[in-house]
């Protein structure tokens, strides 16, 4: 297993220790279970959407959950109380949870499950006073002159 030192980064950079933290928890979690597959799409300059594979889950079987800067997915299957005798069982329906580090401004905006896979659409809204604006250039104004009190 490799580990990062990010001791270097500390020295010589303020304000992203958050940013060290990211990289730490997705190498620790580079080595979790694969399941269920996903994708991760750039619809837009701002807008994401993450599909994960869930065939075989219903949507009251499948929670979203949004808090601070993750994104939480968590699918829990019902007990099956029938009695089936497989020969082959290749369908994993087993139950899961994979979470999302989402930058700061990244909001789910919906959700639909079709056809088994369960598609997350985002969006980065940035609040009014971090989006760029123009600044008006007065022409023509002069400053007033500063009148000096000397007495010829």
């Amino acid at each position: 297993m490799r580990t990062i030192d990010f001791t270097p980064l500390y020295r010589s950079a303020v304000g992203f220790d958050r940013l060290a933290a990211l990289l730490d928890a997705a190498a620790a979690t580079d080595s979790a279970s694969g399941y269920p597959p996903y994708n991760i799409e750039r619809t837009d300059e701002n807008a994401y959407r993450i599909e994960i594979a869930v065939a075989g889950f219903k949507p009251e079987e499948l929670t979203i959950e949004a808090k601070e800067n993750t994104l939480t997915v968590q699918g829990r299957k019902v007990a099956n109380d029938e009695t089936r005798r497989f020969l082959h069982r290749g369908l994993a329906e087993r139950n899961f949870e994979r979470r999302f580090q989402l930058a700061d401004y990244v909001v789910v905006t919906e959700a639909q499950l079709v056809d088994g896979l369960l598609a997350i659409s985002l969006k980065r809204e940035l609040p009014e006073q971090l989006k760029p604006r123009r600044i008006e250039i007065k022409a023509g104004v002069e400053t007033p002159a500063i009148e000096s009190d000397k007495a010829a």
